[in-house]
């Protein structure tokens, strides 16, 4: 008796916290549709990655295949090329597009004023820069014939370099440009955590004689390691993931060996060739990668630190 006892009293608190916080339920309840429609119901359709799915016969009138899309892209031509490149390309951008908005994030705090507005301002801005118009200053600036670049090494007495036709090139000309255009964004949340570090350790640190430098390293940057972490956990589970918009534009012949990703090449056997059950087979395996690296990240992060995402 004194256990159901127990559960009805349970149930009665938990009916009285929901309708007292109902404000907040209410407030989150559009973000939680929004999850439940665009993200989780899309995920029925992941079994024609084990069928041979034909749009006349539907989902569930396709032929189950069991693992065999699976098998022929591990066992295809290409397979071993899209790792490379994917992992390459992703790893090139955390090494180089990681550090940089938190370096960037540590000298706009620094400044104060107008000046620091307008410099966030000025950096925030590239973001918003469709894709499309990235790739088009890109072929612009590095053109063999009329680009600004080619113009200085002529000017200098070099030759020309076509540096979107050689696959050298093709992977600093991707992050770099990446760099440029989301650095500011990707500094506003470490901006957010150094404002809330308390300015009473900095008038501390100043009265004991540490100079600016010295406050960055053993104030700022120990403040914000958790924010730090967390986003670097979660850059590793999208490690797998790399966009096919500015890849596939940034593609040709001449650098196809280079170019060609995961995501391309989904887009290029799903949606051209309507090879649907294949290209969900390879999107879900490339989803299955991030997770696993997302808790391999979590748990060295874990046990290593006091951060972690669960």
């Amino acid at each position: 008796m004194k256990k159901k006892k127990r559960t009805v009293s349970s149930n009665v608190s938990l009916k009285n916290r929901i309708w007292k916080n109902r404000q907040y339920y209410l407030l989150i309840l559009p973000a939680v549709i929004y999850v439940l429609i665009f993200c989780y119901a899309p995920m029925y359709g992941l079994q024609i990655a084990f069928k041979d799915y034909k749009v006349s016969l539907g989902i569930l009138g396709s032929r189950w295949v069991g693992f065999r899309n699976f098998t022929d892209f591990f066992n295809g031509y290409y397979f071993w090329n899209l790792i490379r490149n994917t992992f390459a390309l992703s790893l090139y951008t955390l090494f180089v597009g990681f550090p940089v908005p938190i370096l960037v994030a540590l000298v706009v705090n620094e400044l104060s004023g107008g000046f620091k507005r307008v410099t966030q301002t000025v950096l925030y801005a590239p973001h918003f820069i469709s894709t499309v118009v990235i790739v088009g200053m890109i072929t612009i600036l590095f053109s063999p014939s009329m680009g600004v670049v080619n113009t200085i090494l002529n000017a200098l007495g070099m030759d020309s370099v076509y540096f979107l036709g050689d696959p050298k090139y093709f992977r600093h000309l991707y992050v770099w440009s990446g760099v440029w255009q989301d650095m500011g964004w990707g500094a506003i949340i470490y901006i957010a955590a150094l404002s809330g570090i308390d300015p009473c350790l900095h008038e501390a640190a100043s009265i004991d004689g540490a100079s600016r430098l010295q406050r960055i390293l053993h104030i700022n940057i120990p403040g914000i390691l958790p924010t730090i972490i967390i986003m670097l956990i979660l850059q590793i589970g999208n490690i797998a993931s790399v966009g096919y918009e500015k890849v596939y534009l940034l593609q040709n012949d001449l650098n196809m060996e280079v170019a060609e990703v995961i995501s391309t090449y989904v887009y290029k056997r799903g949606i051209v060739n309507t090879s649907y059950s294949f290209s969900t087979a390879v999107g879900l395996f490339n989803n299955v990668v991030n997770v696993v690296m997302l808790l391999i990240a979590n748990a060295i992060s874990r046990k290593y630190s006091e951060t972690s995402l669960f």
